[in-house]
């Protein structure tokens, strides 16, 4: 039998009080609220840690690279703790025949409950071998290990959409995981890479409450996935103002306004980089300065360059065209009144010659 999370904290240590601060440090970092705490704590007081399988396919590692440095929770205590991570192969210290034999008793062992977690994708053509792991393709590595999984979470976007290797022409037919396993839960979690605090907060989600956050339509967690950057962008202030950036390094750049017109994504991508931020919440791609390039998103290596606009978004521009406005709004005025002054005149006009005014016409 397992060892729960709680258990294995205790050895460690750690005090019940400590360990209820961390429920609700959970809670509140997957949005739940204080009230869900409890909850959390019976689920890791009673659950046995969840074993967890992680494959790598054709990706750059940037996923693992991202959640080894999560702050809430830290990566250790989701490791170390709150799950049992019995494969990886580039975290785990065993390599080669003892790693495989590893991967087997796992299958073995847990079978139909544990999570599968990928990252990084299988390629097709020439029969998979553009990815090769233990002498096989890593398709097949693949379908034999989801075949006993109880869910799988698609780390990236490399295991989501396919990302960089799956550019036009995509030569090896670099293919989402979604596209070769139709009979499992997948959660997708999207980025290149993710959030770090994304990525083990799902993980959290799936072991306290034994289920899959609730999804949007493409298979992302709403509590991640369900706002725009551009929603919560600190810069929006200068978009609904119509203050643009319009070269690299101009004032406007230095006093922070809006990067869309530089190219930035953030009013078509879906991501929490606006509110959780990256490196314990120190910072994000447009906050250093940087247009969001849509990373987490289906295709976006494919739509041109990363500082050309996608969209023609249309703002009203409340400081830039404040006189534009004005203008228009007293031509519109200034129209309608001489409209009403020439019909006015025309039927003055008539009465005056003794032509009857048609109905309807005065």
């Amino acid at each position: 039998m397992t060892d729960t999370f709680y258990e294995v904290l205790r050895r460690q240590g750690i005090t019940r009080r400590s360990f209820l601060k961390f429920c609700s440090l959970t809670a509140t970092s997957l949005g739940l609220g204080s009230a869900f705490a409890p909850k959390i704590a019976h689920a890791l007081e009673t659950k046995p840690r969840t074993p967890v399988i992680w494959l790598h396919g054709l990706e750059c590692t940037c996923c693992s690279e991202s959640f080894i440095r999560s702050a809430h929770p830290l990566t250790k205590d989701v490791v170390l703790s709150m799950l049992s991570l019995d494969y990886d192969d580039t975290l785990m210290a065993a390599a080669g025949h003892q790693a495989e034999a590893i991967l087997e008793e796992v299958k073995r062992k847990y079978k139909g409950n544990y999570i599968l977690a990928v990252e990084g994708n299988p390629p097709l053509n020439e029969d998979g071998m553009f990815c090769i792991q233990s002498g096989r393709p890593f398709i097949e590595k693949l379908k034999e290990t989801a075949a006993d999984c109880k869910a799988i979470i698609s780390w990236g976007s490399c295991a989501s959409w396919g990302c960089v290797q799956a550019a036009k022409p995509n030569p090896t037919r670099a293919t989402p995981v979604h596209k070769v396993i139709f009979d499992k839960p997948i959660i997708k979690v999207p980025g290149c890479p993710p959030i770090a605090e994304v990525m083990t907060a799902v993980v959290t989600y799936m072991l306290t409450f034994d289920k899959l956050p609730e999804l949007d339509r493409q298979g992302r967690p709403k509590m991640f996935y369900g706002q725009r950057i551009h929603d919560k962008c600190y810069r929006r202030p200068h978009f609904d103002a119509g203050q643009f950036v319009e070269e690299w390094d101009d004032d406007q750049a230095r006093m922070g306004y809006c990067l869309y017109k530089m190219g930035c994504k953030g009013p078509t991508t879906y991501n929490a980089c606006s509110t959780v931020r990256w490196n314990d919440g120190v910072s994000f791609p447009i906050q250093s300065g940087h247009g969001c390039i849509g990373c987490s998103e289906d295709g976006f290596w494919d739509k041109g360059s990363f500082y050309d606009r996608v969209t023609d978004i249309k703002q009203f521009g409340v400081e830039a065209n404040a006189d534009k406005v004005g203008g228009t709004a007293a031509a519109v005025v200034g129209a309608s009144v001489a409209a009403h002054a020439a019909v006015t005149a025309l039927a003055r006009a008539r009465q005056k010659t003794g032509i009857d005014t048609p109905k309807g016409e005065d």
